[in-house]
């Protein structure tokens, strides 16, 4: 059943587990999700970002996630990830989206505090849940790398005005993760998102959870994490499972789609058994 955010992490938050969001940028993806969560009874969100859109466009992915989501047999959220353009906001709520994350991140306080209390009017009006972030989370890589990450962790003693000043109905935050692959296993301050979870009293939500150890999972979660995001995950279980369709003589596409979907419904499975999802639809 197509649901909005709240309708999962709410339940999460009160239940003490967390909800996996997984990217799905075609249609192989969005099965190895929904059919996992519809296996283990488990809610989910599943959707796509504004930096994934030149490989598929969100009117493409709208056009298969929003009928599969409301046939699922399971709570599914369909969720637009750092939407980094009000316009692209407004592009995903006309596409039918139940939530959206809109990335101010970058922006001043004061800016990233006005920008989203505009989008949560907005889609509070349309019934529609609103992600914002407060510090920023980098990259493992590339031109979002953090020189410093711990200059833009999230400072939890403006956390709950930054909470009260938007409305906004889940938070992500910066402690210590980040986007893509680890180099190295990374160190999250636990503390800080319990300290963060404790003002706020709203669902938080790590971003870069692909790499991170199970116990950090599980002490993330403990510490208030509600939502965990995986995609580098999933994207490298599909290109893997392509790989052993290859080498075990798949002659084309079409014989190759059960190893995709196989492959990646493994991780899914894995992280929303992890995070304790399992059985809570």
């Amino acid at each position: 059943m197509l649901v909005t955010m709240n309708d999962v992490l709410l339940p999460a938050k009160k239940g003490g587990y967390g909800v996996g969001f997984f990217n799905a940028v075609n249609i192989e993806m969005a099965r190895a999700v929904i059919e996992t969560a519809e296996e283990l009874q488990a809610p989910v969100m599943i959707g796509t970002a504004e930096i994934l859109l030149p490989f598929m466009s969100l009117e493409r992915v709208a056009e298969y996630l929003i009928p599969m989501a409301k046939k699922a047999s399971v709570p599914v959220a369909v969720h637009y990830d750092h939407g980094l353009t009000y316009d692209g906001c407004m592009r995903a709520l006309k596409a039918g989206f139940t939530s959206v994350m809109y990335d101010c991140s970058t922006c001043g306080y004061e800016e990233n505090k006005a920008r989203l209390a505009e989008m949560v009017k907005i889609c509070h009006a349309m019934g529609v849940t609103v992600e914002g972030e407060l510090g920023h989370v980098g990259d493992n890589e590339g031109d979002g790398r953090l020189t410093n990450p711990g200059d833009f962790y999230t400072d939890p003693a403006t956390a709950a005005d930054f909470v009260s000043g938007t409305g906004v109905d889940a938070l992500a935050v910066a402690v210590g993760n980040a986007h893509g692959d680890y180099k190295f296993p990374p160190k999250l301050d636990f503390e800080r998102i319990f300290a963060i979870s404790n003002d706020t009293d709203i669902p938080l939500v790590l971003h870069g959870g692909s790499g991170l150890a199970d116990d950090d999972f599980k002490r993330a979660v403990k510490k208030g994490i509600c939502k965990i995001n995986i995609f580098t995950d999933l994207e490298k279980a599909g290109k893997a499972g392509a790989e052993k369709a290859l080498a075990e003589g798949a002659q084309s596409l079409t014989k190759m789609i059960p190893y995709e979907i196989n492959a990646m419904k493994k991780v899914v499975e894995e992280k929303i058994r992890l995070f304790g999802a399992a059985g809570k639809a």
